[in-house]
């Protein structure tokens, strides 16, 4: 044996000896030893800090880091030493039968070390670890693999018709047909190897879909930052075929179902190259799972902290300035302040926390250019601000899974791509009638339900999945586009409007309903002058205030604010109930009076604490 290899086991023994990782392993031993049964393969887990293993030998770090599968032999011939050693499973006659996963806690942060889905060359070819993130977009059902197999010589008299001489174990990347082939035979006498069905072991398994955050910003609508548009999707060729702009992920055992969609990742894994058929694919077979939360920035620009010195006076003026100065590069400071005061609560409230309230917003306009760049903006102030594009669905939908498996594939889709941002869904008119009950039912409950028919997609039985909707819809309504006449009231309360253009049970599920006074036939003086100066030269800075407040500082800003905690005293309960009771009995007017949805009351207190988290941000 090479002296090198030698050491290299000694301080594997010593590593798990130092770490906890021997007791454990003692502990799982133990538990097939206590099963009675005779396994074809035994299945180990062994946690690895890089760090620690550095420390104590370069040399074997090394290894691990870019040798992952011979590392794992290393450990294999530890931990068969010392189950004979120690006789911790009675039933285990070969090395071959021990199959070891080493699982990284972490890499190096060093460039080498990561597999950006965006840059180009990947790196595919070397199986060693590489750290990625991204966004699950697709999630295949659970399938099996086969884990291991055993295999016997056909001729009954060789010493090997017998025994566990020759077994089959799973490789990252491998295919099943990789696994357990036909075509062995048997090194002693040459006889074909005939596989043994009955210690075939099975593995679950995962295929999923995930796409580099940063391509989210090529759903976003306007942007100031021109490198949002400059952005493409990961694409490699392989054997002169292109693969689909994301990459795969193989999630195996206890990894899989381990994922949400939509959700942002962090993982380590091995890349390699799967053939279907004559298509190749680069995936990544996952060996740890990390959820990736972001981060809200810990300053503010100077001017926000200087503007709120200056209306400190006041709980609310510092709110009328801001939504009054807000989108100073899409509309003139002044104009729409109640639609745009109605955007900045919107942002204030997006989050990805389980049964969050979610602030959506509805307008009614025939001014739809302004109010679609107006809307365009406000969603590049989020990172999950997601337009939704007329060609695809708006919520989840299931397809036959492209890699080979046969199973069901659920896409995600627009709503679930913006969790915890803003899903800006366009013109409600242009949508049909079930569309529209889906996005209702969805509004009120938060969450969608995917139906996998079992026949179809070679399951015993039909599915049904769950998913949860964790985002602010944006949308609106054409008043001119509509095939009935609008006709304004004259004499109307105050929230008192004609709304025959769109259901009534659609029109409560929205938290805020925004009526647009400005005709698009009435546009007025400075927005006029504003839109055409902006078509001469769309780069130019018309206000002062736009270059004071930049795009960046309302990033900033609104990541800062939803962040915020805040509460409610018992006196500012009280005065939106009976703010609320007011408001009731002033509607209830036989002539001209309105119904006051039942969530009004729910949508108060959101605005006052989205209102609240403005005035105490900074």
């Amino acid at each position: 044996m090479h002296p090198e290899i030698q050491n290299m086991r000694e301080v594997a023994l010593v590593y798990l000896d130092r770490s906890g990782g021997l007791q454990k392993f003692v502990h799982d031993c133990k538990r097939y030893n206590d099963s009675k049964q005779s396994y074809a393969v035994y299945r180990f887990i062994i946690s690895i800090n890089p760090s620690d293993i550095a420390e104590l030998d370069a040399t074997l770090g090394n290894y691990i880091l870019h040798n992952p599968l011979q590392a794992a032999q290393i450990f294999q011939s530890v931990c068969f030493i010392a189950i004979k050693t120690l006789s911790l499973i009675e039933q285990l006659e070969t090395e071959a039968q021990i199959s070891i996963l080493l699982k990284p806690t972490h890499l190096p942060p060093l460039p080498s070390y990561v597999l950006s889905l965006s840059a180009y060359p990947f790196n595919y070819t070397s199986q060693r670890f590489y750290m990625s993130e991204g966004i699950v977009i697709a999630m295949g059902t659970v399938t099996k693999y086969t884990q291991g197999a055993r295999f016997l010589c056909a001729e009954e008299t060789c010493p090997f018709s017998e025994g566990f001489r020759y077994i089959r174990v799973h490789c990252p990347g491998a295919t099943e047909s990789a696994t357990v082939r036909t075509d062995f035979v048997c090194s002693l006498c040459s006889s074909p190897l005939q596989e043994d069905m009955k210690f075939r072991v099975l593995g679950d398994k995962q295929i999923v879909e995930m796409i580099d955050a940063k391509i989210l910003n090529a759903l976003k609508g306007y942007s100031n930052d021109k490198s949002h548009f400059r952005i493409q999707a990961f694409t490699v060729f392989l054997r002169g075929l292109p693969p689909p702009p994301f990459l795969f992920y193989l999630f195996l055992d206890e990894l899989a179902n381990k994922m949400t969609i939509g959700n942002h990742y962090r993982i380590i894994g091995i890349p390699a190259c799967v053939q279907n058929g004559l298509q190749a694919t680069a995936c990544i077979e996952v060996n740890s799972i990390q959820l990736c939360k972001p981060n809200g920035p810990s300053f503010l620009s100077d001017n926000f902290k200087y503007l709120l010195s200056l209306t400190s006076s006041s709980c609310w003026r510092f709110t009328a300035v801001l939504a009054n100065i807000f989108a100073s590069q899409v509309v003139p400071p002044g104009t729409y302040n109640t639609l745009k005061l109605a955007i900045l609560l919107s942002l204030v409230q997006t989050c990805e926390k389980e049964n969050a309230d979610y602030l959506d917003l509805l307008i009614v306009t025939s001014d739809t250019l302004v109010i679609d760049r107006l809307l365009n903006y406000s969603l590049c102030l989020l990172p999950r601000g997601i337009r939704h594009p007329p060609s695809s669905e708006i919520f989840p939908s299931v397809s036959k899974d492209k890699h080979g498996t046969g199973s069901a594939s659920i896409q995600a889709c627009s709503a679930v791509l913006a969790k915890g941002g803003v899903c800006y869904i366009g013109d409600l008119s242009s949508y049909k009638k079930d569309k529209l009950e889906l996005l209702q039912s969805v509004l009120e409950s938060r969450t969608t339900t995917v139906f996998i028919p079992g026949k179809k997609y070679g399951e015993e039985a039909d599915q049904q999945v769950t998913i949860s909707v964790q985002t602010n819809f944006w949308s609106f309504v054409d008043v001119d586009s509509s095939s009935k006449k609008h006709i304004q009231k004259e004499n109307f309360l105050i929230g008192q409007m004609d709304m025959s253009l769109i259901p009534a049970n659609l029109v409560d599920v929205f938290g805020l309903l925004i009526y647009n006074e400005f005709p698009s036939y009435r546009l007025s003086s400075p927005l006029v002058h504003h839109i055409l100066k902006k078509a001469i030269n769309p780069e130019a800075m018309l206000y002062k205030v736009s270059q004071q407040f930049r795009t960046q500082d309302y990033e900033e800003f609104i990541l800062f604010a939803k962040n915020l905690h805040v509460e409610l005293s018992s006196e500012a309960e009280n005065l939106i109930q009976g703010y609320y009771l007011a408001s009731r009995r002033v509607r209830r007017d036989s002539v001209h009076g309105s119904t006051l949805s039942a969530s009004a009351l729910k949508i108060l207190h959101i605005c006052i604490m989205c209102s609240t988290k403005f005035c105490i941000s900074i």
